[in-house]
């Protein structure tokens, strides 16, 4: 069977796998995208990790590439990017990775890839109208109906992360106020457990241990993160109306503490089962990207259908 590789670069790691045309993964590795350190460093850790899978299996064919940002998935350059990943904007991601590793390559946003993935092997295999909605670093959304990605004239489609959720809300670093992003993205949570307790959590898991230890403060933060993400939801259903809007991403992780929280939320506005958590959890940008390169081999004539 064709091998592959599927990458999914985010604004705090990258992780990537080797998967055969039935979906049977044969390694996988993750690493560090140190993105502080702008473009040619989130390259560098790149390049590492590619090579780790290509050194473990030999008989790759093609490569592809989720990404943070807006992607043109016809060149395959990040045409836009916010300075989660600086330096990334303009970056000429499929041009770059055919000539470092000499593959067949494509690109696009991590979120649609996210879609691709769970649609072929994961909650929404069987259907056909579908919205993704990532929660990590930022907040990355898209949208399939009738089989087919909806990207969007200028390959914007499903970012439902800058869509506004509260106008005249926080600054958000695409230049807008009061963003999705800023309200129930991995960072904003964090945000809010600083302006209501004024803590000094690191990490958003921290947050969710706490609060499923019964901690009060922490009880507070997380119903007042899952009210703003409940009612994203439910925006996001009046808009599109798909089969299942699928949430993935980081915060998933701790689905078992807040999950619960949502879907009592839901259910008031008749939504509890028209939403599930990815089945792939933070790999399904990974197993996206590695569709998209069957899909490029296939257009070349290669295998997959």
């Amino acid at each position: 069977m064709l091998q592959v590789i599927g990458v999914d670069i985010g604004g705090t790691g990258i992780k990537g796998l080797v998967v055969n045309e039935a979906g049977v993964v044969l390694v996988e590795s993750m690493c560090a995208t140190e993105a502080r350190l702008g473009r040619k460093a989130i390259l560098g850790q790149l390049r590492e990790l590619v090579s780790e899978l290509l050194s473990s299996c030999g008989e790759v064919k093609a490569l592809g590439i989720a990404s943070a940002g807006r992607v043109n998935v016809k060149t395959g350059e990040v045409i836009h990017a916010t300075s989660n990943l600086p330096g990334w904007q303009g970056m000429p991601l499929t041009e770059w990775a055919t000539g470092e590793f000499g593959l067949p390559s494509t690109a696009d946003n991590d979120a649609n890839a996210a879609l691709l993935g769970e649609a072929w092997l994961g909650t929404g295999r069987g259907m056909q109208n579908l919205v993704m909605l990532t929660l990590g670093t930022g907040v990355g959304g898209a949208n399939m109906a009738f089989g087919r990605m909806l990207r969007g004239a200028d390959w914007r489609g499903g970012d439902w992360g800058h869509s506004v959720l509260v106008p005249d809300g926080r600054p958000c670093n695409c230049g807008k106020r009061g963003c999705v992003e800023q309200y129930i993205s991995g960072s904003a949570l964090l945000r809010l457990a600083l302006e209501v307790k004024g803590s000094t959590y690191t990490h958003g898991r921290e947050i969710m241990t706490a609060a499923g230890q019964g901690e009060e403060a922490a009880l507070y933060i997380l119903e007042r993160y899952i009210a703003d993400l409940a009612l994203v939801i439910a925006n996001i259903a009046a808009s599109v109306d798909p089969e299942v809007i699928i949430v993935g991403g980081g915060v998933t992780q701790d689905q078992a503490i807040w999950w619960p929280m949502l879907t009592t939320k839901l259910h008031s506005v008749g939504l509890t089962d028209r939403v599930s958590v990815a089945e792939l959890g933070n790999w399904a940008g990974c197993f996206g990207a590695a569709q998209l390169a069957l899909e490029r081999l296939c257009e070349d004539g290669v295998g997959w259908s």
